[in-house]
């Protein structure tokens, strides 16, 4: 019989899943019974935006993590499909730092072309899964919001492409729960406008506090404060950016910090990451790790070692995204349909992972974690006939990305990079970033003289 395959979420992971599994399906190969389980009304994932937070119209969880003004934080020259670039989407090269509704657009036109939308379930979160050892099959609790009924299913494999930035990790500190402002968590921010003519504390040293902090001060904040644990995020801020040591405690709307300064603040953005949740899992199938490039207990970063009959996709911190999703999805997919062999010997998976980790551990810098990466991405591909691109010019891209950064760190995406799909230069944006406020689809495609200034 038929294999079916359940897939948790239509996210970047979980599209990049049907898409692979298409992909076979178009060379004439017979593919599982696929079923993917998505708690939005739409797919996307992180990039299907709302402007909802707390609960969403089914009073499920808000899964969405993003902004209005949003722009990719890296060179979409990292991040392009190798089966669907740039150029054939947009019929042109575009610039290269797109804006969440560009990306959007970019992710759904490869799953629309792909014909992939009639495998997924919408406004279906998962309730449960569990697994019985005696019929070696997996059973989904799912709740259709559509009809308002609970149904159960029974599967061969489960694949778990839900994401791990949309559960945020939210400290408290003394004083809190008396601040005279607004706290909120990066997981809730909406919209920069709100904080104008404000003095922002953002909690947090990451690409989160970065980018808030930097939007914040684009559409016109009046100072920004950042404050770290271990490390400064040491860029050459603006003269209303400055950066603390660890925050200890509020007091009315004086921020304490452990260098015994202070400051007043009207608002507090919580940069302090997500956790990997699955509530929808029982122990023995739910992973648990740190956010880190080579995760605990995943075999190749995507088969659970404790049931091999259940894959994680997505899971790892990332540099590389979108293509490495398909390395993974596409190395899954060959793994369920017979063609890639798991080990049998739960010590031989292990031992996997344990390099992997030590592996990650040996590397010194951000130089060596995204070559790391990219030799992860390169072994999965080599695996399977996902098209091979040139992953090592990805890493140069990342590369030329954190120098620009180091220079400026206001002005780092007006600059651009080469495809290493279709070898084309991206164009400079009509815009500076800073000066671009409409981050709509229309108006950042919308033809410009370039400007003279990578100049």
């Amino acid at each position: 019989m038929r294999k079916r395959v359940a897939i948790i979420g239509a996210g970047p992971s979980g599209l990049a899943q049907l898409r692979a599994f298409q992909s076979a399906a178009q060379k004439g190969a017979e593919i599982p019974e696929l079923v993917c389980f998505e708690k939005q009304s739409n797919w996307g994932g992180l990039w299907n935006y709302t402007w909802r937070t707390g609960l969403d119209e089914n009073g499920e969880p808000v899964h969405c993590s993003m902004y209005r003004y949003l722009w990719s934080n890296g060179p979409k020259e990292g991040l392009e499909f190798a089966d669907y670039s740039f150029e054939e989407h947009f019929g042109k090269q575009i610039a290269s730092y797109p804006p969440r509704a560009v990306l959007f657009d970019y992710i759904e036109g490869r799953v629309k072309k792909a014909d992939v939308r009639k495998w997924i379930r919408f406004n279906s979160p998962v309730r449960w899964v569990s697994f019985d050892d005696k019929t070696k099959k997996f059973t989904v609790t799912v709740h259709d919001h559509d009809t308002d009924r609970t149904y159960s299913e029974d599967f061969d494999h489960v694949i778990c492409a839900s994401g791990h930035f949309s559960t945020p990790n939210v400290p408290f500190y003394e004083g809190f729960d008396t601040f005279n402002g607004r706290v909120l968590h990066a997981h809730d921010f909406r919209d920069a406008r709100e904080f104008r003519g404000k003095d922002i504390l953002v909690v947090g040293a990451s690409y989160s506090a970065e980018d808030i902090g930097s939007q914040c001060w684009k559409y016109g904040c009046k100072s920004v404060t950042s404050c770290y644990r271990s490390a400064p995020m040491g860029f050459k801020w603006p003269d209303n950016w400055e950066e603390r040591p660890a925050l200890e405690k509020v007091d009315g709307n004086t921020a304490y910090f452990a260098d015994g300064t202070t400051k007043v603040v009207d608002a507090i953005i919580l940069c302090t990451g997500y956790k990997h949740y699955f509530n929808f899992l029982p122990d023995d199938l739910r992973l648990k790790t740190a956010n880190r490039l080579a995760t605990n207990d995943l075999y190749k970063g995507v088969v659970y070692v404790h049931n091999p009959a259940m894959f994680y996709v997505g899971m790892q911190d990332q540099w590389f995204t979108f293509n490495m999703f398909d390395a993974q999805a596409w190395w899954v997919r060959d793994a369920i349909m017979g063609r890639i062999a798991i080990p049998s010997d739960k010590a031989v998976l292990m031992k996997d992972v344990v390099d992997r980790v030590a592996g990650e551990d040996a590397g010194k810098d951000a130089h060596d974690a995204i070559h790391y990466q990219g030799d992860y991405v390169k072994e999965l591909i080599s695996e399977t006939d996902y098209p091979s691109f040139d992953v090592d010019g990805a890493c140069e891209a990342f590369f030329e990305w954190k120098d620009h950064k180091k220079k400026d760190i206001m002005g780092f995406r007006n600059n651009a990079y080469r495809s290493v799909i279709t070898g084309t230069m991206a164009p400079l944006h009509h815009t500076p970033w800073k000066d671009a406020l409409d981050d709509s689809l229309e108006s950042y495609l919308q033809t410009g003289t370039a400007r003279a200034a990578a100049e």
